[in-house]
């Protein structure tokens, strides 16, 4: 579903993402770990069409990106790291705004943002000020904003970080429901539990370059997925 080949992203003299090659399989739960600074966000924004690559080559569906970004961009949903919510919205206020950027119909709008409120237990808060919400509240209204044009492929940039275990299990069960829906889900994540929980396949990046690629079963093959990564990151 999608194809990456030498693909490179160069700041200045940074070198932040070096000739990286992978396929991302339609309906898999694809992880990408690495440290701080490995080049795991710049790899997502190029895939979300933020940047554009140095050089190499990325393919949707069987398309370039160059030509075709319309195209592109209306099979990808983006929940980012950082919460950028308007506050002085209330959550339906948000989610209406968010479906008219996308130009869904009046009754569409309606009948999505119900649907998705009630997906992911939200529905009493609705008209609660965004501000009002607990951390754990507003990261599933971040995947429910992600969704609301019915995205093919759904990024996820570190969906849990700062949630306490109790609710980074919820966000997990969610992404394992909208997996079993056919979703393609890209997600990057620092919790290596995370990555074994809900991952099919992991690339390991260090330094931008691609370290290591398989089944978290096969990285797991001989230790744990967290001994495996500290070994290729060192």
């Amino acid at each position: 579903m999608i194809e990456l080949f030498d693909v490179e992203k160069i700041f200045g003299t940074v070198r932040a993402v070096d000739k990286i090659s992978f396929k991302i399989e339609r309906g898999e739960v694809f992880g990408l770990l690495g440290k701080n600074g490995a080049g795991k966000t710049t790899t997502i924004k190029m895939l979300t069409l933020q940047l554009k690559p140095t050089a190499g080559k990325i393919f949707f569906e069987g398309r370039p990106v160059l030509g075709n970004e319309i195209f592109i961009k209306s099979l990808l949903g983006l929940v980012p790291q950082h919460l950028n919510f308007d506050q002085d919205l209330t959550v339906e206020e948000n989610l209406e705004l968010h479906a008219r950027l996308h130009h869904l119909l009046k009754i569409e709008r309606r009948e999505r943002i119900d649907e998705l409120l009630k997906f992911v237990e939200l529905e009493k808060v609705r008209k609660a000020f965004v501000r009002e919400l607990s951390g754990g509240m507003k990261r599933r209204l971040l995947i429910v904003r992600g969704l609301i044009h019915r995205p093919k492929i759904l990024f996820l940039d570190e969906p849990t970080v700062a949630l306490d275990p109790q609710v980074r299990r919820k966000i997990w069960a969610l992404i394992k429901n909208l997996k079993a829906q056919g979703i393609t889900i890209v997600l990057t994540t620092h919790y290596i539990e995370e990555a074994e929980f809900l991952c099919d396949r992991v690339a390991i990046l260090n330094r931008g370059k691609l370290v290591a690629l398989d089944t978290t079963e096969n990285l797991c093959a001989c230790c744990s997925l967290e001994e495996k990564f500290i070994e290729l990151t060192k």
